[in-house]
């Protein structure tokens, strides 16, 4: 009985890796379409797509550099989704965790102590939407984009204020010397890298190997049937938030002390604005699942790596090259979010 199971789960699995392969094809076979019809070689375009992206040691530096931020916004939504809501507040998470980097930094100057403190202002932010959702029946979706909102502006009051710097008014103080991630080889990929693959993988393991997990993914599942089972749902929802909270929180932290040479917060918010959003994206293309995600953050990071010299090889305009990227993640992206309505339907109807 328990092998059936297991067999039938990893044909789901494979089942959803199969379709995902197929929308990622159909996804650049649309794209091409689109570029023929603009009279541009297709063949020649993603030649150079591949080649920017994963052709040297620099573009694959670069692939992992872009898709490590959007992994840990990834799962932020990926867990609320398998604890069946729709927490989209990882962008506020991921602003908080960046300026609290910043600040902490300067104040103790270890690497340590800023990571720490990203992570636990991101899950600080992420209480305010779980508690709504818990105590006061206010959607997720509601209180996320406005706290999101009240997070932008907040924290732009900081970057251009208190911790504008003094001798580049481009961007804040700069993360000290002392506590700025170690850079790998001789490229400007930093161990934010690896960590982000480490803590997606933790993710996997805390959601489908513990007891924790298993109640979070049956309350987002069926909340009375949990209820039966000794879950508390509402306990699953906030954990939900928490947890998320802290893999942006961390996403922001690294974001800001493994980038050079910035090493700070653009004017603006320029270098961590959007990636909470696109995290949604990239989670819906991993199935929302922790270990997808870790290959769909990379893809994610590809496209974007591969986009100078997709534009300077073929001699693409960028605003072409933002319509297919943009074709290609919509295609990739339908499946996972069929997944996450119909058992938003079932969950109801159950």
């Amino acid at each position: 009985m328990k092998s059936s199971k297991s067999d039938a789960l990893r044909l789901l699995n494979f089942k959803a890796f199969i379709e995902s392969i197929i929308a990622i094809l159909v996804g650049f076979l649309i794209g091409a379409v689109v570029l023929i019809v603009f009279g541009y070689n297709p063949v020649d375009t993603y030649y150079w797509l591949f080649k920017g992206a994963l052709g040297s040691t620099s573009g694959i530096a670069a692939t992992l550099a872009y898709s490590t931020p959007i992994m840990l916004t990834a799962l932020t939504f990926a867990i609320s989704a398998r604890t069946g809501i729709f927490n989209i507040g990882a962008e506020g998470s991921f602003y908080f965790g960046a300026i609290a980097a910043v600040i902490f930094t300067n104040v103790w100057g270890n690497m340590w102590f800023g990571l720490a403190m990203g992570m636990l202002l991101g899950a600080l932010w992420a209480l305010p939407a779980a508690f709504l959702k818990v105590y006061r029946g206010v959607h997720e979706v509601i209180s996320t984009i406005m706290l999101n909102w009240i997070a932008f502006f907040f924290v732009l009051w900081l970057v251009v204020g208190p911790y504008a710097n003094p001798n580049d008014p481009n961007k804040t103080i700069r993360i000290p010397q002392s506590a700025r991630l170690p850079l790998i080889g001789n490229t400007d990929l930093s161990i934010a890298a690896p960590i982000a693959i480490i803590v997606a993988i933790l993710v996997y393991y805390l959601l489908w190997h513990t007891t924790f997990g298993f109640g979070m993914r049956a309350s987002g599942l069926n909340q009375k049937a949990a209820r039966y089972g000794g879950v508390n749902p509402k306990s699953a929802i906030i954990w939900s938030f928490i947890i998320g909270g802290i893999t942006s929180g961390l996403g922001g932290a690294m974001k800001v002390m493994g980038e050079p040479p910035t090493y700070a917060i653009s004017q603006g918010m320029a270098n961590i604005y959007g990636l909470g959003f696109d995290g949604i994206g990239v989670s819906l293309v991993g199935r929302n699942h922790p270990l997808g995600i870790i290959l769909s953050a990379m893809f994610f990071g590809m496209l974007r790596a591969g986009t100078p010299l997709m534009q300077a090889g073929a001699r693409v305009p960028l605003e072409i090259i933002k319509v297919i990227q943009g074709i290609i993640v919509i295609t990739v992206a339908i499946p996972g979010l069929y997944d996450l309505i119909k058992k938003s339907i079932e969950g109801r109807e159950a």
